[in-house]
């Protein structure tokens, strides 16, 4: 099952990043302007919720070895950058795959999704976005530039992956996957 998800991931990267844009197909020197940029939007893996308090837990052992299980998904995918909300959890799911790509963890602002800064960071380019129930939705529909979810992700999902393709015509697309 783990091989059909990152062959799934892995020919939906392929078929993102082979898209062109009218009147350009042969042009390799494309700005970052006229490139799509692909975002991979996931929650973080299971947390310690025994201290009721604590609103910044760690991940469990199972939340451990998800956040590993994304690395191995995402092992053919070559990302340029890998964004996290500024939460122990957040990291913790996203460390895995920062290492293996060596890259560093860029924190993003959970309350202000999608800004100007962000975009223009991301342009062009493909990227890890790890988030929680109530902000991962969300921010795949500002991306998206229109409402494709309307609720949050179940507490008990940790395996939602949604693959957010902007492109420069403005007819942007998304896959809805679940990973176990």
């Amino acid at each position: 099952m783990t091989r059909s998800i990152t062959l799934l991931v892995l020919m939906l990267t392929f078929l993102f990043s082979c898209q062109t844009t009218p009147g350009n197909k042969n042009d390799i020197s494309q700005n970052k302007s006229e490139k799509s940029t692909t975002y991979y939007f996931i929650r973080h893996a299971e947390k310690d919720t025994s201290d009721a308090n604590n609103k910044n837990p760690e991940l469990t052992a199972e939340g451990k070895q998800r956040a590993e299980h994304w690395k191995n998904i995402f092992a053919e995918v070559d990302f340029d950058s890998i964004y996290s909300s500024d939460f122990i959890r957040t990291k913790e799911t996203a460390l895995p795959t920062a290492e293996s790509k060596n890259l560093s963890i860029k924190i993003y602002d959970h309350k202000n999704l999608n800004s100007a800064e962000f975009r223009k960071a991301t342009l062009g380019k493909k990227v890890l976005v790890v988030g929680h129930t109530n902000t991962t939705p969300y921010f795949a529909n500002r991306t998206l530039g229109y409402v494709h979810f309307e609720t949050d992700i179940d507490e008990s999902e940790h395996g939602k992956l949604f693959i957010v393709q902007v492109n420069p015509n403005g007819k942007n697309s998304i896959q809805n996957l679940t990973v176990n």
